[in-house]
């Protein structure tokens, strides 16, 4: 669920300006909504292969919720290089990524035409998990440890930034180059450490038996609770169909509250769509993501700009962006209805 996501925003900085010229030449505009009948067809690019993080959209699609909006809605797979390019290409209205994922084309004099319109988990529930018997029950311990990196330049800051502060040693740690898809296994190798998003890799740890030890990055400074993952919207499209924006809004908050309220039911909708997926797993991860959609916030979606606004400062603080991103770049709030 993390690697895809983690390395599209390297690509994201190559393919801004080819992005922008073939949407300029593209024949069919992205405002212009396809109609069903009396239904407006939209597309939804997911970041990853289905998980418990797509709850809701799965949800809104089966009860009926996007329907009762006027919406047809096609849920779709993401290509190689992610929903980012696609969604500003006009090749979806809304896709999924993540805050550290856009700093790239945010910081850009020419960026991809996104932006950020509700967050999917109020709080960062990523970090570092280990066997417990490694004894790395705090970032500084990942000192003198193995760690399985993605080689991103955000990816290693965070991990210097908590070790470091922790009063580890950033540079004693070993870093091992593998982009891990199976957590479960590779914490039975030579790798100590793995990123993680704890509500799917840290739940089927979980689930699979294993004591581990687990510490989440938003512990360890207000600048590490950025928001991921994040569901954008092409601009050209809610700028010329604002309050089609709102209803897809409002069917997806409607379904990740049903989601909330009733979580086995949920799993069991996701199960249905994606029944390759480990049921335990599945529906272990909603149980836990109940908690964590809507959090200590007001209403699903909801984006703290201050949050926000404080990852970004701290990437250009440390050379992680080209340029400083101004407050408030990247993400709106007007289109979520409480």
């Amino acid at each position: 669920m993390k690697s895809k996501k983690r390395a599209s925003w390297v690509i994201i900085s190559i393919l801004i300006l080819s992005v922008l010229t073939l949407t300029s030449c593209d024949s069919k505009s992205v405002q212009d909504v396809q109609k069903n009948g009396d239904e407006a067809k939209l597309r939804i690019v997911l970041d990853w292969t289905p998980n418990t993080n797509h709850t809701g959209l799965y949800v809104a699609q089966a009860k009926g919720y996007f329907a009762e909006q006027g919406l047809e809605v096609d849920l779709l797979q993401p290509p190689e290089d992610g929903a980012v390019i696609l969604v500003g290409g006009g090749g979806a209205e809304f896709g999924i990524s993540a805050q550290d994922s856009l700093a790239p084309n945010n910081a850009s004099q020419n960026p991809i035409p996104v932006t950020t319109v509700a967050t999917i988990i109020q709080h960062n529930t990523s970090g570092i998990i280990s066997l417990k018997e490694k004894g790395i029950d705090s970032p500084s311990k990942m000192s003198g440890h193995t760690y399985a990196t993605w080689e991103m330049p955000i990816e290693q800051a965070i991990i210097r930034k908590v070790v470091n502060d922790d009063g580890g040693k950033y540079e004693e740690i070993n870093l091992i180059p593998n982009t891990v898809t199976d957590v479960v296994t590779a914490l039975q190798t030579d790798i100590d450490s793995v990123w993680i998003f704890y509500a799917w890799d840290g739940i089927a740890t979980k689930v699979k038996g294993m004591e581990t030890n687990y510490f989440n990055f938003s512990d360890y400074g207000k600048e590490m609770d950025y928001y991921t993952p994040v569901l954008i919207a092409n601009n050209e499209f809610a700028k010329k169909n604002p309050e089609i924006v709102r209803k897809a809004l409002a069917a997806i908050k409607k379904g990740y509250e049903y989601a909330i309220a009733n979580p086995e039911d949920a799993a069991e909708i996701l199960l249905a769509a994606a029944p390759e997926l480990d049921r335990e797993i599945v529906v272990e991860s909603q149980k836990w993501l109940a908690e964590q959609y809507v959090a200590d916030a007001d209403m699903w979606g909801y984006i703290d700009p201050e949050r926000w606004d404080a990852f970004y400062k701290w990437l250009y603080e440390n050379n992680l962006v080209e340029n400083e991103i101004p407050e408030g770049t990247g993400f709106t709030n007007e289109y979520l209805k409480k």
